[in-house]
């Protein structure tokens, strides 16, 4: 026990043990709760495997796409790497989007969290970043065009927008500065990433987790380790276990098979599409006829989400107990798969209105939280006081 208590002061293995062993978790958290360690796990794998590959990668215009090449053919395990990063973007945007889910549904934005919830929002920009830079790399056709179409949009800010575009290119057309700059930032942010995940949970543990019935579980609450950690041990399982079906089965499935076709500027693909984690965003930026206004609605999105926890007025945090808000919600999850559905579609009618609708339907979601909140407080008081005179 002595022993014990000795290795507990020092300061390293103190942190741990406090964070990731004894550290006092709610007793009824379910498995939705398992995707926040997920996510670092997602991470970690993208950061290895990065590494590894920018060993053999040659961000060149001319060498790009034949380096990639050459990891997926001459590398020992190459393939493996290349498509265990290619995918595990994917399955990084699906464990943080499930994870963003749960947080909105169970409410866990709402006070104290609200740091926790605006840092989730900034990681959740950052990965978008650098999952759109990595997807340039390749070098294919999509790489490029998308690489055109997106760094554009930075033209319709006023006064310094074309300044904007010429420093992200590099000089006046997407070249070999633009590869190099790419790539340079592609290494970099994902170590950005890691410590602002760093600031994301202790923040939360400043005050603990919230847990599905959104009430405060101070005095209900076990060691993390090992109840969490075995619960947790079922959820990386089965992770491990999908992962492994789209690396060793259907590695391009999530991809664009134009990609595979080395970049050329003098030939522009039928239908430029982002990778499917940015459809939904991509769809409402289709939706906006304005230039302006489609980048200004995207900056909108997160603006939204960063603003969630200071709009909520709801007394009640999760839905379970919010019947009003849970409808609202499973509208939101609909209408974001419609995006998504709606943003790898061709510019052309019915699809343009039903993203126009979709889009409204995506803010008005936002706009309607806090009389929500205000509207289901009074039927909670009016509830208490007919409940009070009953008795």
């Amino acid at each position: 026990m002595s022993r014990r208590l000795s290795i507990l002061k020092q300061p390293i293995l103190s942190v741990v043990n406090d964070h990731l062993i004894d550290y006092p978790t709610p007793s009824n958290l379910s498995y939705w709760w398992s995707f926040g360690s997920l996510a670092g796990i997602c991470l970690v794998l993208q950061i290895a495997t990065g590494v590894f590959l920018a060993m053999h990668y040659t961000p060149h215009v001319d060498l790009a796409f034949l380096s990639v090449e050459h990891i997926m053919r001459d590398v020992t395990g190459g393939w493996l790497l290349r498509y265990m990063h290619a995918n595990g973007a994917s399955m990084f945007f699906i464990v943080v989007y499930f994870h963003i889910f749960r947080g909105l549904y169970y409410g866990s934005y709402a006070s104290p969290r609200e740091l926790v919830w605006c840092v989730g929002v900034v990681i959740l920009l950052l990965m978008i970043i650098t999952a759109f830079i990595g997807y340039v790399l390749p070098w294919g056709q999509m790489s490029f065009w998308g690489a055109t179409v997106i760094t554009s949009l930075a033209s319709a800010i006023p006064v310094v927008g074309d300044t904007i575009v010429t420093w992200l290119w590099g000089g006046f057309s997407v070249d070999n500065a633009t590869l190099n700059r790419f790539y340079s930032l592609h290494y970099l942010l994902p170590f950005i990433i890691a410590a602002a995940s760093i600031v994301h949970i202790a923040a939360l543990h400043q005050y603990g987790s919230n847990n599905p019935l959104g009430v405060n579980s101070s005095v209900d609450k076990i060691p993390f380790y090992p109840y969490y950690y075995t619960k947790d041990l079922v959820g990386w399982v089965a992770f491990a276990l999908f992962f492994s079906i789209f690396i060793f089965y259907a590695p391009n499935v999530l991809g664009h098979p134009d990609n595979y076709i080395p970049a050329n500027p003098m030939s522009t693909p039928a239908h430029i599409v982002p990778e499917w984690y940015f459809l939904p965003v991509y769809a409402i930026l289709r939706s906006i006829p304005n230039k302006l206004g489609g980048v200004a609605a995207i900056a909108f999105v997160f603006l939204s989400l960063f603003a969630l926890p200071f709009i909520n007025t709801s007394y009640v945090r999760s839905s379970n107990f919010r019947p009003i808000h849970k409808k609202l919600f499973w509208v939101l999850a609909a209408d974001c798969l419609i995006l998504g559905w709606i943003g790898c579609q061709p510019v052309e009618p019915p699809y343009v209105l039903i993203g126009q609708i979709a889009t409204v339907v995506f803010f008005l979601y936002f706009a309607l939280v806090p009389f929500l909140g205000i509207l289901e407080n009074r039927l909670i008081t009016h509830q208490a006081t007919s409940s009070a005179q009953v008795a």
